[in-house]
């Protein structure tokens, strides 16, 4: 089975270094593949706006489906798997005109980079608050006084005439008054997101090499990718051969085209699911007694991608995400049996997690210090053991970018009225927790990292109190909650898995590095015309998701007329989770057997985990008993298994999404 695999059963140590015989081969000359080409870009440019009408027509206009709420977007591997199925056939009749397989996932990386940007958390949330406060100010809010002015005309719509369109639909922005109004709008914030991509850009060009080379992280997200452009896949033993993908894909599939039929002919009984178009079930209304009932939502799902996906995740990630899941379920009975919750936020759960990601980025830091120092001297032109050359980035060049990003950010932070020292712990804050779930993508594919309402804005304002801030900082911090009211559809992990997906095609760093910076500035821009060309269509106002425009005004509402003192419990409960983190790490490193990870403990503590958790739990019995029964052979051998249940449930719920949007109709919504 030509089916390439991490080795089962071993786990990267940190601080790993290659071997001398590595280094020399590494160091040798070798023949790079193609990847960056004229037609790759191309196809790059008219994908973009095709991919990111397909994510806003799910995310916004049809709230269903959800992609980019997961680590593996769905929507991208559909399109991988389209555009290999076209190449092969062009390799039939014109084999020179076919695309190299470092050219079809360079499509794949620069797709799910604009995904991530499209996605549930970042132009989705902001887009609407460059109107918002304007459309909705009322005598009761007093935006008219408290916000609009303070935000700068040339970075906001103010004008009526302009916005109303956008809210009420039956319209087009594609009318030359609108994009003269939407133009400078567009383009000031696709400079400021474009220089937080290439920020964490910078940030992966110094850490690829120690967490990919040195350490050997397993990046199991890219897995699928490199399945389906696999030179092998179509062959005789490939994994489009083999009868394990396909009982696999039939089996996902099969569950989704007939809940799918469901909903159109009731008649027909679902599979695994309560119906309505769900694909889960709550079971917290069922438990009413105190202090039981404090579990709250708590769903039982059926996902099969997410089995699929989560035996290529280490035995011990998985079955901790299993028992923290529970174990913050119990925190809160705990904290109604001993009457704690007349505290409204206790047991400060966003506060722990923070705690929790702190520790995981600086114990990050603190095993990669050596290959650090390292880089440091080669920077400050120093001798070193390291060589650059071949990197995305010269290490001297990703740290001056670092260095002038971050101090760009902190600059237009403070023109829109933000203190220069909080708007540097801003983005410090910002680019940790960045680093920190950027690590644990490619260490254990975490599925799901949401850390809602866990962003600097939120700590901040909560452990030093918002009273300790003024109506400039506010605002700011405010304004900035779109790229920190979650952090699902991150685009700095897809950055990392895209060197990597670079190395395992033998093409070149800095070519991709060069299309990464280029084309995500492109799927900046063009998202942001695809939303304002969808909502002049529709009406953001017919749209349930508005809230999000809401939100970060209504909190800065709260913020400045109801203004509150630090509150020590905050801060000690950000210990508490970095405590904690940093003991179940210790514990790792001294019992090899110690079955608890530290990383389940932050990531078990968000809201998507609840979607999560029993599929998990189930990949976690399936792998047992595979190893257990069969060892790595056997694992290995049943992994095609597991891809046909992703691409399954992939394949027949992009189908039956694209057809919904055809023909505007609602359909079965496979993962929410």
């Amino acid at each position: 089975m030509a089916i390439s695999t991490p080795k089962v059963g071993t786990v990267p140590q940190p601080g790993t270094q290659a071997t001398t015989e590595e280094q020399a081969a590494a160091a040798t000359p070798v023949t790079r593949s193609k990847a960056v080409t004229l037609r790759s870009v191309l196809l790059c440019l008219i994908l973009l706006p095709i991919n990111a009408y397909w994510v806003v027509q799910m995310e916004i206009v049809r709230y269903s489906a959800h992609p980019t709420t997961i680590s593996l977007f769905f929507n991208t591997i559909f399109i991988l798997l389209c555009l290999t199925l076209i190449n092969r056939g062009v390799r039939r009749v014109a084999p020179r005109a076919a695309l190299e397989r470092g050219e079809m996932l360079l499509v794949y990386s620069i797709l799910s980079i604009g995904s991530a940007v499209a996605g549930h958390d970042m132009l989705q949330v902001f887009v609407p608050m460059l109107t918002y406060s304007f459309k909705h100010a009322t005598a009761g809010n007093d935006w008219a006084n408290l916000v609009n002015p303070r935000l700068p005309a040339g970075l906001f719509i103010g004008d009526e005439k302009i916005y109303a369109g956008y809210y009420y639909g039956h319209d087009t922005v594609w009318r030359m008054h609108y994009i003269r109004a939407w133009m400078p709008v567009v383009l000031a914030w696709t400079a400021f997101v474009s220089t937080l991509l290439f920020v964490m850009l910078c940030i992966n060009a110094i850490l690829r090499k120690q967490w990919t080379d040195n350490e050997r992280l397993t990046y199991p997200i890219i897995q699928l990718p490199l399945q389906i452009t696999n030179e092998e896949a179509f062959e005789k033993k490939g994994l489009f051969r083999n009868k394990l993908f396909w009982i696999g894909f039939v089996i996902a599939g099969t569950i989704d085209m007939v809940n799918s039929l469901n909903l159109y002919y009731p008649s027909i009984p679902t599979i695994l699911t309560p119906g309505f178009g769900n694909s889960f079930v709550d079971i917290g209304p069922l438990i009413t007694t105190k202090p039981w009932n404090a579990i709250g939502w708590t769903p039982l799902s059926f996902y099969p991608f997410m089995i699929g996906l989560g035996v290529l995740m280490p035995l011990d990630f998985l079955f901790s995400t299993f028992f923290f899941y529970w174990f913050w379920k119990l925190q809160r009975v705990a904290s109604v049996a001993m009457a704690l919750d007349q505290t409204s936020r206790f047991p400060y759960t966003e506060n722990q997690a923070f705690g929790a990601y702190l520790s995981f980025c600086l114990y990050s830091i603190w095993i990669s210090r050596g290959y650090l120092k390292q880089v440091g001297r080669r920077a400050f032109g120093e001798p070193s053991t390291l060589d650059d050359s071949q990197e995305p980035m010269t290490y001297r060049a990703a740290l001056l970018g670092m260095i002038c990003g971050v101090g760009a950010l902190v600059a237009f932070a403070t023109y829109l009225g933000m203190t220069w020292w909080i708007g540097i712990l801003f983005f410090l804050m910002y680019f940790a927790l960045a680093l920190a779930i950027t690590r644990m993508r490619a260490e254990l594919g975490t599925p799901v990292h949401d850390l809602h309402f866990t962003g600097p804005e939120t700590i901040m304002t909560r452990v030093a109190g918002s009273r300790a801030f003024d109506a400039g900082n506010l605002t700011v911090m405010a304004l900035f909650f779109w790229f920190n009211r979650a952090y699902r559809s991150h685009p700095m992990p897809h950055q990392l898995e895209a060197y990597k997906l670079a190395e395992q095609t033998n093409t070149s760093f800095r070519r991709w590095h060069g299309a990464m910076l280029g084309l995500g500035a492109a799927a900046v821009f063009v998202t942001f015309w695809v939303v304002l060309h969808l909502m002049y269509d529709y009406g953001a106002e017919g749209q349930s998701r508005m809230t999000f425009g809401a939100e970060p005004f209504n909190t800065l509402t709260t913020w400045r007329k109801l203004p509150e003192s630090g509150k020590l419990p905050e801060f000690l409960a950000i210990l508490v989770g970095f405590g904690i983190a940093l003991v179940l790490q210790w514990l790792r490193v001294i019992f090899p057997w110690w079955p608890l990870h530290p990383l389940a403990y932050a990531v078990t503590s968000s809201w998507e985990i609840n979607l999560v958790w029993l599929p998990l739990f189930l990949a976690w019995i399936c792998k047992s008993l595979i190893l257990r029964y069969g060892g790595g052979a056997a694992f290995r051998r049943s992994l095609p298994f597991f891809f046909g249940l992703m691409l399954g449930q992939f394949v027949i719920g992009s189908l039956w999404n694209i057809l919904g949007i055809a023909l505007g109709i609602p359909t079965y919504q496979f993962w929410q």
